[in-house]
This record gives structure tokens, C-alpha cells and sequence, in this order.
């Protein structure tokens, strides 16, 4: 027998031996499954609201069948108006951690995507980049006469005085807003406060916009503010009773317009006391999200239907709540209104009760008790300080 052909009978020999499936006649034995599994562990889902530029730490988690992805996988990182630093991310301990740059203010949709042995997976999550924020303003529903003797006009005007780097703006009120003539201790009252740096809003109510109340009268009561109060003492205009349904638009245009032919530096705030549809935010420079209870609105939160307020300067949203009973829940209330998630920038807190069940109080009918700790609060917040001791 040559001596060449050994070896392929010392082959045959061993397929024998080993089985056929071991040798190259036979079928080969399935190469084991991948599986890559990727999960988002930072930003934690209850804190999802950031401010725009401020880079945000961002976390992944990659498992290989179950187990942690092998130190040095790479996780790319990608969103559609922004940066990560780095886009590509290795692992250690099967994490991977970068940090997230926005370019646009709104809901951001980042990805992580981790791809091993030919295997990939991935993940998504929301995140929210608000404006930068400006301080917070104090907005008063000042629905209360300047009587003699003292009267909560002369408090609001010594607290503007007291606090001059604090923004107070107060809504005047004269009869619902009705009228045909100056009064004059309304008159004299935004004389004084105005002249210790306050500012003013005259009041309006327009019915929601349905009609009960034309056009053509709520121009006329505009043009009395300012006739008769004059652009001095007025600011801008508050729209109390503003629809929050997109089919009254146009309506509120009208409103709008002729506002704008008066003075186009006049401020208009809506009041829907909630979130309205996104297209009456353009009708207006300002608009109160939430008028309610002070229990109810530790449960604001814009994400859940209205996200598109996060692409809005806080100073176009504002907030007035009552039914908060102390100094401390005062404080806690505007803490709320100042984060991220509530993305506030006017604010009222009063002690005052509205029952709702009964539809009896007024909560604007005075200042509340806490007045001057309220001023303190937002200011401290302003300024970065410590909240004041209640007293």
C-alpha cells in the first residue's frame, strides 16, 4: 500500500470512531444564538426635563444573552438635534455613559444601539429641553377695592418698593373690568403702584369666546383701560375666561389685532386656567396653564398632553393656585412652579379657599397672609438662596 494514502485511511478510521456529524460528509453543528439587549438607565424616567445647552448625563445598559455585554462594547448614541460626547461609548461592567448636548428646546428622542457577533440591539427615550429660564414674576389677580384707611393696594405698592429686583405685576380690576370712568381711588392706587415699580394689566373677560360676550365689547372695555387709565399706568391686557378649544382662534385674533393697533408693545395674558390648544399660544405673549388648588397642582405636569410648552420660555407660562393653607405649602408650591417639569415663570400662591363642590370664595379677594414670605420665597429662588423661615 502507498505510503501516501495512510492518512486518509487513518481519517476513515477515526469518523468511525467519532461519528459521522464530526467529519466534512456531514452536516455542521448550528453556530449558538446572540442576543443583544439594550436598556436606557439614565436620565431615570421621573426626571426627564432639562435645560437647553446644559449637557445631560445620559446611561445604557447592553446584556449579551442575559449577561453583561464583554468591557469594551461599543454603544453608539445618536438624536436628531443634538450632540453626544462620546457618540460612541464603551462599556464597563456592561454600562456605557455619555453626556447629551440639545440644539432644540421640546421633546428629544435619543437611541442607543449596541451591535455584537453580527447581533444588535437598541433603545429609545423621551427627554425634554425647556428655554432657559428667566426669574420668576410675581403675577396678583388684584381683584380687591383700594378702600381708605389702608388697604391691600397700599401693601402691594410698599412690597414693590421693598423689593425692587423682584418683578411684581398686578391685574386691575375696576367692576369686572365694566366701566366708563376712571375711579378714583383705583386711579390713585396704579398711580402709586406703578410709581414704586410695579406693573399693571387691565382686566378683561371675554366668555370663553362664544359670543355671550361680542368683540366689539371687549375692544370697547380695552380702549377704556387705555383711555381712561392710560398706557402709562397699563401694560398689556389680561383676557380672563379664554377658550382653550382651537375653533375660538379666530376670535381671539380679532382681540389680538386690535390690541396690536393700539399699542404693539401692550403684553396680553390668556387665562383658560389650564392647557389649551397649542395654536392659541400664538394668539398671546402669555398664558396661565393651571388655575386650581395647591393639592392639585403638585400634580402638573405638561408632559403627559402638552409637551409643546417646553419649546416656550417659562415667561410665557403662569400658574395661580389657592387653597394653600400654609407658609410652608406656599413655599413647596412655588418650589413646584420653578422646576423644570413645571417650567413656570409667573406665579401666585394664596391662602385664600375656593370650594369648588359648592362654587362659593374667592381666592383673589385679598392678598393671603403669607404675602410678604411669598415675595421672599421667589425672590430667595431667583437669587439660587435658601427659602426664608416661614414665620
Amino acid at each position: 500500500m502507498p505510503h501516501r494514502i495512510l492518512p486518509y485511511i487513518r481519517a476513515a478510521m477515526l469518523c468511525l470512531a467519532t461519528g459521522v456529524s464530526a467529519c466534512g460528509g456531514g452536516s455542521e453543528a448550528p453556530a449558538p444564538t446572540v442576543s443583544v439587549g439594550v436598556s436606557i438607565t439614565a436620565p431615570a424616567a421621573a426626571d426627564q426635563v432639562f435645560t437647553l445647552g446644559t449637557p445631560v448625563a445620559v446611561g445604557a445598559r447592553v446584556t449579551v444573552n442575559g449577561a453583561p455585554a464583554p468591557d469594551g462594547t461599543a454603544l453608539q448614541f445618536t438624536a436628531p438635534a443634538g450632540s453626544f460626547a462620546p457618540a460612541n461609548a464603551l462599556t464597563r461592567g456592561g454600562v456605557a455613559s455619555t453626556t447629551l448636548t440639545g440644539t432644540t428646546a421640546g421633546k428629544q428622542t435619543f437611541t442607543a444601539t449596541a451591535t455584537l457577533s453580527g447581533a444588535t440591539g437598541s433603545s429609545t427615550q423621551s427627554l425634554y429641553l425647556r428655554q432657559p429660564p428667566a426669574p420668576l414674576e410675581v403675577l396678583v389677580p388684584a381683584y380687591f377695592y383700594p378702600s381708605a384707611g389702608g388697604s391691600d393696594w397700599e401693601r402691594l405698592t410698599a412690597s414693590a418698593r421693598a423689593h425692587p429686583g423682584l418683578k411684581i405685576t398686578a391685574i386691575l380690576n375696576p367692576a369686572n373690568g365694566i366701566f366708563s370712568s376712571a375711579d378714583p381711588r383705583y386711579l390713585q392706587a396704579a398711580q402709586d403702584f406703578v410709581g414704586a415699580g410695579g406693573r399693571l394689566l387691565g382686566y378683561v373677560y371675554t366668555r370663553y369666546g362664544t359670543g355671550a360676550r361680542s368683540v366689539a365689547d371687549i375692544q370697547a372695555n380695552i380702549d377704556r383701560y387705555l383711555d381712561l387709565y392710560g398706557r402709562r399706568l397699563i401694560s398689556g391686557i389680561f383676557l380672563d375666561e379664554m377658550a382653550a378649544d382651537p375653533a375660538r382662534i379666530g376670535f381671539y385674533r380679532e382681540i389680538e389685532n386690535h390690541i396690536q393697533s393700539r399699542d404693539a408693545s401692550l403684553r396680553m395674558l390668556g387665562n383658560p386656567g389650564t392647557v389649551p390648544a397649542e395654536g392659541l399660544a400664538g394668539v398671546v405673549d402669555a398664558l396661565v396653564t393651571f388655575e386650581g388648588t395647591g393639592a392639585s397642582y403638585a400634580s402638573y405636569d405638561p408632559r403627559q398632553a402638552a409637551d409643546w410648552l417646553y419649546s416656550r420660555s417659562n415667561s410665557t407660562q403662569a400658574m395661580l393656585a389657592h387653597n394653600v393653607m400654609t407658609c410652608q405649602a406656599m413655599q413647596a408650591t412655588v418650589a413646584t412652579a420653578a422646576t423644570p417639569l413645571a417650567n413656570a415663570g409667573m406665579v401666585y400662591v394664596t391662602d385664600r379657599v375656593y370650594d369648588y363642590a359648592t362654587r362659593t370664595g374667592n381666592p383673589w379677594a385679598t392678598l393671603p397672609g403669607y404675602w410678604t414670605p411669598l415675595l421672599d420665597t421667589v425672590q430667595a429662588i431667583n437669587q439660587g438662596q435658601a427659602l426664608p423661615a416661614c414665620p
